[in-house]
């Protein structure tokens, strides 16, 4: 997609001037970018984001509505609490950003690069990690309804305690589970996924297996 392609880009206004913690954010560009700071609260409707480089930001408890995200870094933010719906996020980096307890709804993931995520106790629902890769992303105590990654890599993806519902795996092109495998209940993989799996699944529940 392009920004040009969005159905509010006719509204869209260019962003001037500092960001600001609990301050709504309507139909705004925020196009090449630096965050660093507090912006704890805000809120972003039909907002677009291109170019955007945010190190050590805090925006806990932020909210993301029909936002557009592209190209963007985002490296040690703090994203904890934080609420996304009906939003799109394409060839982004986040590397160590912390998002523990966030509700994520109706979004996807494309092509990005997630790397020591802390998504433990988050809610996502109907979400898609399309070609992405996520490595070192934690999950654990997550609740994952509806959500597919087609065409990704997990590597060392933690789901302990997660809970899992209609979370189909069937198209990831790599599976990488440490622990958590017990927690896969409810999820839909395939009979090659199946028996990759099968000595961790035997190693979670005691089984020894001699020939």
């Amino acid at each position: 997609m392009r920004l040009e392609d969005l159905p509010h880009a006719h509204l869209l206004q260019r962003h001037t001037g500092p960001l600001r913690a609990d301050a709504r954010y309507d139909t705004v560009h925020f196009d090449d970018l630096a965050l660093t700071g507090q912006f704890g609260g805000a809120q972003f409707l039909e907002c677009a984001f291109t170019a955007v480089r945010a190190e050590e930001a805090r925006l806990r408890r932020a909210s993301f509505n029909e936002v557009w995200m592209q190209g963007g870094r985002l490296v040690g933010v703090d994203l904890a609490e934080s609420e996304w719906q009906d939003t799109e996020v394409e060839g982004c980096v986040l590397a160590g950003v912390s998002a523990y307890g966030s509700a994520v709804r109706r979004t996807v993931f494309r092509q990005c690069k997630l790397e020591s995520v802390n998504l433990r106790g988050a809610v996502l629902r109907d979400v898609v990690f399309e070609d992405c890769l996520l490595r070192d992303v934690d999950l654990a105590e997550a609740k994952l309804t509806d959500v597919s990654f087609p065409g990704s890599t997990l590597e060392e993806v933690r789901l302990r305690g997660a809970v899992l519902k209609n979370a189909d795996l069937r198209r990831a092109a790599r599976l990488d589970l440490p622990d958590g495998h017990l927690g896969l209940r409810g999820a839909i993989v395939s009979t090659p996924q199946l028996l990759d799996l099968a000595p961790r699944f035997a190693q979670a529940l005691g089984i020894s297996v001699q020939d």
